[in-house]
C-alpha cells in the first residue's frame, strides 16, 4: 500500500466511522429530505440539544453536513447528497444476508 492509498482509505474509513451510529443514520436520512434546524433533530431523537451537537459536529468534520447560522438557529444540510446511495447498498447487504440466514434455516429443517 502506497502513503496516498493510505490516506484515502484513512479518509474514507473516518467517513464510515461518522456514519456508523443509528442516531447519525437516522440525521443524514432526515437530510436527504431537506435542511433541519438542530431543534428538529432534538424533538425527533428525545435526547437534550448537546448530545444532537456531538453529532451533528462529528458528521460536519467527516464532511458529511454543512452548517448555516440564522440568528440563533443552526440549520444543517448534506453536503454531499449521494451518501444515501451508499445506504441502498448497506440494506441490499443486509438482505442479503437475511436470504441466506433464511437459506440455512430452510435447509437444516
Amino acid at each position: 500500500m502506497t502513503p496516498e492509498e493510505k490516506k484515502l482509505l484513512e479518509a474514507k474509513a473516518k467517513v464510515l466511522k461518522a456514519l456508523a451510529h443509528p442516531t447519525r443514520l437516522w440525521m443524514v436520512e432526515k437530510l436527504e429530505e431537506g435542511e433541519r434546524c438542530v431543534c428538529e433533530f432534538v424533538d425527533g431523537v428525545d435526547v437534550d440539544f448537546s448530545t444532537i451537537s456531538k453529532h451533528l459536529s462529528v458528521l460536519k468534520q467527516a464532511g458529511i453536513v454543512s452548517d448555516e447560522k440564522r440568528g440563533k438557529q443552526v440549520f444543517y444540510t448534506l453536503k454531499v447528497p449521494c451518501v444515501n446511495n451508499f445506504m441502498g447498498c448497506v440494506e441490499a447487504v443486509i438482505k442479503s444476508q437475511a436470504n441466506d440466514q433464511a437459506a440455512l434455516v430452510e435447509c437444516s429443517l
